[in-house]
């Protein structure tokens, strides 16, 4: 006898009420499509379950590609058995011997009501015949190291004993496309990675400013945008050249409003992008009052430019959580490459934190940008990035 399935356990995805059925059938297929390479594989899912068949399959290395899924809430090995009395104390018997254990409990579901013999008295039955086939082994059923537990459904019988936690979160893909602005710092991609948990499907925009920002800054982008793929299977960024834009705010924006311009105006060419790919909102890595961009009044007015909605998963968020996500999630190592993008190489001495739209509107007014805009959005390049590629395809977008 050996584990044969794996049972996977979603979550919240339970209380989606009539569109749960959608929610779960996003998420087998982000597994399939996680579990492409492992060809023996295959996914079934139900109500409230869903089961990858091993087909022979080491399950180690497929428990590992679930844990990048988001919408998983958590996982077991498992064995299937017939639903009889002596196929479940067998199945039972095996995975408390393979758990380790010197203390269980047995938990049991009757998902199936015609089963003759009702939870508690299975778990009564079971953990007896657990006592009397093994030694030195006892049972605790307030903190025991582990719980054997026995899943009745329909047309078989589940039983397993370790529980491997999952990303939780909604399947990706399920609430919509956002355009996150991936800057090369810490917290974009963090922005990014957490946007996703919540179902929503990346694409990315980066601002470069050739020859004050180097190609190996733009590379450093679609590292993390690789990096994020793990999580969303493809990513693409729109790379903009920013570079006449930026000169043209220094030479006709006073300095402290410069910074507040050039998000306004990266703000009008990501909406732009959005109209474009059909993508409903804005995604950006600010956290209030880190920066003078992001104080409240600076958003205040920043915003004033888009009527898209802003994402902002670390607006509560300090730097050193940010920064322990960063870590999880592989991305840290890459940030902080000494490559600067081209906010860092344009900041002004002392930039305004108080921008009132008032005096920007004024200021954007008597320059004449419009030229600069159009040139930078004519000359958007565009990559697509997917987990396993080894190579970015450009081709221009607009």
């Amino acid at each position: 006898m050996k584990y044969d399935h794996i049972l996977i356990r979603y979550g919240e995805l339970g209380l989606k009420g009539k569109n749960m059925k959608m929610f779960i059938s996003r998420l087998k297929q982000n597994i399939e499509e996680k579990l492409r390479s492992f060809s023996n594989v295959s996914v079934q899912s139900t109500r409230s379950r869903i089961f990858i068949m091993l087909n022979g399959e080491a399950p180690e290395p497929i428990i590992e590609k679930c844990q990048q899924v988001f919408g998983i809430y958590s996982m077991s090995l498992a064995i299937k058995v017939e639903n009889t009395q002596e196929a479940i104390e067998v199945g039972a018997l095996f995975a408390l011997e393979n758990s380790d254990a010197k203390t269980f409990k047995v938990v049991t579901k009757r998902a199936n009501k015609q089963y003759p013999i009702q939870s508690q008295e299975m778990n009564q039955l079971l953990g007896a015949h657990l006592l009397r086939s093994t030694e030195g082994i006892t049972v605790d059923v307030h903190e025991p190291d582990v719980e054997v537990k026995v899943e009745i459904r329909n047309n078989a019988t589940y039983i397993m004993s370790d529980v491997v936690k999952g990303l939780g979160g909604l399947p990706v893909k399920t609430a919509g496309k956002s355009l996150l602005l991936l800057s090369g710092g810490i917290d974009s991609p963090v922005a990014g990675y957490l946007a996703m948990k919540r179902g929503v499907e990346i694409e990315a925009v980066h601002f470069h400013s050739p020859p004050f920002t180097s190609e190996r800054a733009k590379q450093k982008v679609l590292d993390l945008a690789k990096k994020l793929t793990v999580y969303g299977h493809s990513i693409t960024v729109h790379l903009v050249p920013f570079t006449n834009v930026q000169q043209e705010i220094s030479k006709q924006i006073p300095d402290r409003y410069s910074m507040t311009v050039m998000r306004r105006i990266m703000m009008q060419i990501s909406e732009t992008i959005c109209q474009k790919e059909s993508i409903l909102s804005l995604t950006t890595g600010e956290s209030l009052g880190q920066v003078a961009s992001q104080t409240m009044q600076s958003m205040h007015t920043i915003n004033e430019v888009t009527n898209y909605p802003i994402l902002r998963p670390l607006v509560a968020m300090d730097k050193e959580e940010i920064v322990n996500i960063s870590k999880e999630i592989d991305t840290y190592d890459i940030s902080i490459r000494p490559y600067e993008d081209c906010c860092t190489v344009f900041v002004p001495k002392a930039p305004k934190t108080n921008p009132s739209r008032e005096r920007v509107n004024h200021y954007e007014s008597e320059a004449d940008l419009s030229e600069a805009i159009e040139q930078a959005i004519a000359g958007i390049e565009k990559v697509t990035i997917k987990e396993n590629d080894e190579e970015e395809r450009l081709s221009h977008l607009l």
